[in-house]
């Protein structure tokens, strides 16, 4: 296996590699943004300076350092390094490496394997590590994008400690701009504004910073100095870290869910624009706008229903980009208005009653007799019609007899819903009374 930092490679070949290739940390402590991991105390470091290592998944997002500490993490420990990628390789792979490091095993050396995109493994591949984890051939150390506990198995993590990568920050990213700087002797060709907007860009993604940067070199002319509407121009906009399908997903529209539940429309509107921008779905938003108009605004504010479907047919109708105003006046109404989750809770408690008294008679002063054998069961007999009643209101029962009355509904002081409670008490003050 080549090996990336190898003194023996030629000097034209070395200066071919890209800039992020060229600038990989050569010890744990090098590797910037990752303290919590690689500082002076953190979890990578103590488990060098002990001496022993187990399994390890590395979680986190696109350049934040999981394959250069793993094979550093290697080096360090003096084990073989063994590097597959879950994209490229199945069963028939995983096998040769196997024998490989049982080989090394016999002549006392341990293996550590690399695994990138593990989460790209089935559950029958993910399981093909188990023996060889728990027998000390192999210290497996995987590396995923994507929330280990949806991807991997339990068995695997449950012989697997994960540790989270984290993005990286402005300073680190700017850390690393420098030690660029540095090995090319040469200043970026940017303003301060448009130094920061490029740290920006990257997105937390080490790789990405250091690729932007030399493609800025290679555009520069002579002298030239770019400003940030020129740095636009020349290396596009990256696209944000986002999957559809994955945790970007569910983590923005968490965001914004409970933005709104806790009655922030700015938070409420900003994960609305990072989703949009992302390039989510706006009908998907939509829908799920309409969903926190029921969820948790409710009968404080019924209007929030409407303006929230009104909002996604109107993006319906209009499309993109005119649309997209649609959904943020929703999510900025929604996100103002009281806020209510009484039917929502009503919702799920009558739905646990329906199931755990199954199929019990409505009482037969409400059911409707027809034929003159369900008159003689006394179907319908003794029901009072509310609107010939005092107040319109007759104050019967309703709940099956076996059953007995039950309350779902609580409504609490606020919005619309307080002029609901008072109706319900003023009600059941009225039932009390003619049930008497």
């Amino acid at each position: 296996m080549s090996d990336l930092f190898s003194p023996q490679e030629p000097p034209e070949m070395a200066s071919a590699r890209p800039l992020a290739d060229r600038l990989r940390p050569k010890t744990l402590a090098e590797v910037t943004g990752q303290e919590h991991l690689t500082g002076p105390d953190g979890t990578l470091t103590r488990m060098i300076a002990s001496g022993s290592l187990g399994s390890m998944i590395f979680w986190g997002p696109p350049g934040t350092g999981k394959t250069t500490a793993a094979r550093l993490l290697s080096g360090e420990a003096g084990l073989a390094f063994e590097q597959i990628s879950a994209i490229f390789s199945g069963v028939a792979d995983l096998k040769k490496v196997f024998d490989s490091a049982r080989t090394r095993r016999m002549s006392g050396r341990q293996t550590l394997l690399f695994v990138d995109e593990i989460h790209r493994f089935n559950r029958a591949q993910q399981d093909s590590f188990l023996p060889v984890m728990e027998d000390g051939t192999v210290i497996l150390v995987g590396a995923t994008t994507e929330n280990p506990s949806f991807e991997l198995n339990a068995a695997l993590l449950s012989r697997a400690r994960v540790l989270t990568f984290k993005p990286l920050d402005e300073a680190s990213l700017e850390e690393l701009l420098k030690r660029a700087e540095a090995a090319e002797s040469r200043a970026l060709p940017l303003d301060e504004e448009a130094r920061a907007s490029l740290v920006r860009m990257a997105d937390g993604d080490g790789r990405a910073v250091l690729t932007l940067a030399e493609e800025l070199w290679r555009a520069a002319r002579k002298d030239e100095v770019f400003d940030a509407a020129a740095l636009q121009d020349i290396v596009q906009r990256r696209a944000p870290v986002y999957d559809k399908s994955q945790d970007g997903h569910y983590n923005l529209i968490s965001a914004l869910h409970k933005s709104v539940r806790g009655s922030d429309p700015d938070a409420a509107l900003y994960y609305l624009c990072r989703m949009l921008d992302a390039g989510e779905d706006p009908l998907y938003i939509g829908r799920r706008l309409v969903r926190m108009a029921v969820e948790d605004i409710g009968l404080a504010d019924p209007q929030a229903l409407v303006v929230c479907n009104a909002a996604k047919d109107a993006y319906d109708y209009l499309g993109s980009p005119e649309g997209e105003l649609a959904l943020a006046q929703a999510c900025v109404y929604i996100a103002a208005a009281p806020k209510s989750n009484a039917v929502y809770t009503a919702y799920k408690a009558a739905m646990r009653a329906a199931k755990e008294h199954g199929s019990l008679l409505p009482p037969k002063h409400i059911l409707n007799a027809p034929t003159k054998l369900m008159k003689g069961e006394g179907y319908g007999e003794g029901y009072r019609y509310d609107h010939d009643e005092p107040d319109a209101f007759s104050g019967q029962d309703y709940f099956p007899e076996k059953m007995g009355r039950k309350t779902f509904y609580d409504p609490p002081e606020r919005g619309f819903e307080r002029d609901i409670r008072k109706r319900l008490e003023w009600w059941a003050k009225l039932r009390r009374e003619r049930n008497s």
